[in-house]
Order: structure tokens, then C-alpha cells, then sequence
């Protein structure tokens, strides 16, 4: 199964202790991963104390990183519809596939964030999606629901990081704003290393309101605009 280096064999920087701010790995088990397209994985998996959300987020550690290279991190916003039942009105489930194989070939860690909904929960999300059929896009739905256009913080895998001694990263993500809330917490991110384009003809509306509202780096096709 791929190896990475394991928090105690690592040198922690004042930046990534920092990071931590009191959080600690919990416990680390292998998973092997085996997708419906039959792509393989093995993981190593963290969890944690002290993340000062209190949620249940995972690091899976996937591939081996280079030696003095730069870990790629996927920070993965879990989506029930997307990532278990396979729903075309998100990228989502695409994109935790795709994550997978790139961070396993690269090495470094994808982060399993319990962000449901961009932070609003699922309940919430699907009374969202009943508004976006009538008319609204992914982010006015949330607003009409009284709830923020995007509710997700960063400071628990800022410290899920931190505590696995890691303070600079290549960022696997279309979103700007990532890489900015972890910069602002004292991760250094090297580089932002889009995602593939996982268009389908339910997602267009979001996805296109990705780039329009939020200025996600996703190259649509001329088509879709």
C-alpha cells in the first residue's frame, strides 16, 4: 500500500505548530479504496482531536511525497449526494475520484471536511435545490433560505494540517477562496492546481455560477456560456 510520511517522522515547523493549535492526531488506519470505475486506492487515515469545530474531519494520506517535494492537498467538502448516491447536480462526486488518483500519484493528503452543503447541511441543501428548480441559482438559494451563499471555514484543516506537520501545500481546487482563508491561517499555499471540468447537463447552472459569483477557475466550454 503507498507510504507517506507519518506525523511523528516528520520535522514540524513553528508554522505548521501554529497551525495545530492544539490539535493532535487521534488515531490512523489503512483503508483500501476501490471505486465504481474500478481505480484502486490505498489510504492512510487520520483522525483527530482538538479541531476546534469539533467535527469529525479526515486526512487521508495517499502516494508517497517527494523528497524535500511539496504535498498536494484536496480539501473535499462531503457530499452525501455526490460522493455516495453519484447526483450530476454537483462535480462533486467527479471530483473526490479525481482527487484521489492525482494526490496518490503526486503524494500528499486529501482532507474529508464534514461541510455538507458548503456548511448549511443537507436538509438544507436539498430545500436549496427545490429553489433552484424554480428559478435561482446555488448561491441565492441558500440566501433565501436565510442562510450564507457559503458557510464553510477552513480553521480545522488549517489545524488537521498543523498537526500533521505539514505548511506548505500545492492546493488541488478550482476555489479562490481556500486559498485564501488557509493563507490566512498561516499555511503557505505554493500553488493552486485546478481540477478536470466534470460538466453534465444537470450541472451547467451550477457550475457556470461558480464562475460567475465566486470566480472558481473552471474552463467551461464556449458552448455552456
Amino acid at each position: 500500500m503507498p507510504q507517506v510520511q507519518l506525523p511523528e517522522q516528520q520535522n514540524h515547523s513553528p508554522q505548521a505548530a501554529r497551525a495545530a493549535d492544539g490539535a493532535r492526531v487521534r488515531s490512523r488506519v489503512r483503508i483500501p479504496l476501490t471505486f465504481p470505475d474500478g481505480y484502486r486506492a490505498g489510504a492512510e487515515v487520520f483522525t483527530f482531536h482538538g479541531l476546534t469545530d469539533g467535527a469529525e474531519h479526515l486526512a487521508l494520506a495517499l502516494g508517497t511525497v517527494p523528497e524535500g517535494g511539496t504535498p498536494l492537498v484536496r480539501l473535499h467538502s462531503e457530499c452525501l449526494t455526490g460522493d455516495v448516491f453519484g447526483s450530476d447536480r454537483c462535480d462533486c462526486g467527479p471530483q473526490l475520484r479525481e482527487a484521489v488518483e492525482r494526490i496518490s500519484e503526486a503524494g500528499g493528503y486529501l482532507l474529508y471536511l464534514r461541510q455538507e452543503g458548503r456548511g448549511i447541511g443537507l436538509y438544507n441543501k436539498l430545500d436549496a435545490y427545490a429553489l433552484q428548480d424554480s428559478g435561482l441559482d446555488t448561491y441565492d438559494a441558500n440566501t433565501a433560505l436565510g442562510l450564507p451563499e457559503d458557510g464553510r471555514d477552513y480553521t480545522a484543516a488549517a489545524q488537521m494540517l498543523g498537526a500533521l506537520g505539514v505548511d506548505g501545500i500545492e492546493l488541488l481546487s478550482n476555489n479562490p477562496d481556500k486559498a485564501a482563508q488557509l493563507a490566512a491561517l498561516g499555511v503557505t499555499v505554493e500553488l493552486r492546481v485546478p481540477t478536470g471540468v466534470h460538466l453534465s447537463e444537470s450541472n451547467v447552472r451550477y457550475l457556470k455560477a461558480k464562475v460567475e459569483r465566486t470566480g472558481h477557475s473552471i474552463e467551461l466550454p464556449r458552448l455552456v456560456g
